[in-house]
């Protein structure tokens, strides 16, 4: 199943309250995320708000045959906020799987962040941000059911069980390695769990998204 956001999931509007923002700052919060709009490409993944570890938190979980996310479509200026950081939490991953094939095309976590060209849509490009099962942190490689969308391994399954992590990456400077482009702004950005390839349940949880300066 494609799940990569040029097949029109990137094109969700969101007709919500903009969050939180500052001249140097877009944030999100848990209570933000989750008014997010959802869209499946197999299924629903469901999303909760709830509070573990004494904080405000996301808890996807998905089972057999299901991949969903939720989308925020708004332009962001990454002139101003290159800075991309987010938290999130995976007690487990996936075994025995290859990520670069359809069949392993499933992540425990995933962040995309999205250039779209809403006419010319072949030139959409997206980065994934995976909490991956196999591959080793810092390796790359096209989505399996589309190359417009490159995965990149910011956590492994060695990571998995190692409570909240806080990632940061600057997006102008990804999307100049990986896509060879040139970005004052992206059009949207959206969190994922799937398990619709594999075929076995999986867990996540999500905390802050913010777009900063610094």
């Amino acid at each position: 199943m494609n799940k990569t956001p040029q097949i029109g999931a990137a094109c969700l509007v969101l007709a919500l309250g903009l969050p939180t923002a500052s001249h140097a700052e877009l944030a999100f919060t848990p209570a933000d995320i989750i008014e997010w709009e959802p869209h499946s490409f197999a299924g629903e993944t469901d999303y909760q708000l709830v509070e573990i570890d004494g904080r405000e938190a996301i808890h996807a979980h998905c089972t057999e045959g299901t991949a969903s996310g939720l989308f925020y479509e708004e332009d962001i200026n990454l002139s101003e906020t290159p800075i991309l950081e987010w938290e999130w939490r995976v007690d487990e991953t996936f075994s025995g799987i290859d990520e670069t094939v359809k069949a392993g095309d499933d992540y425990a976590a995933r962040l995309y962040v999205v250039d779209e060209h809403r006419i010319l849509r072949w030139r959409t490009r997206a980065l994934n941000y995976v909490w991956a099962s196999e591959k080793e942190v810092g390796t790359d490689w096209p989505n399996a059911y589309a190359s417009q969308a490159r995965m990149i391994a910011v956590r492994s399954g060695d990571d998995a069980g190692s409570g909240w992590q806080t990632e940061r990456r600057n997006v102008i400077e990804d999307f100049a390695r990986y896509h060879d482009r040139d970005l004052d702004e992206i059009n949207a950005v959206a969190i994922m769990t799937d398990c619709d390839d594999v075929g076995e349940e999986m867990a996540a949880w999500y905390g802050n998204i913010r777009f900063t300066s610094e």
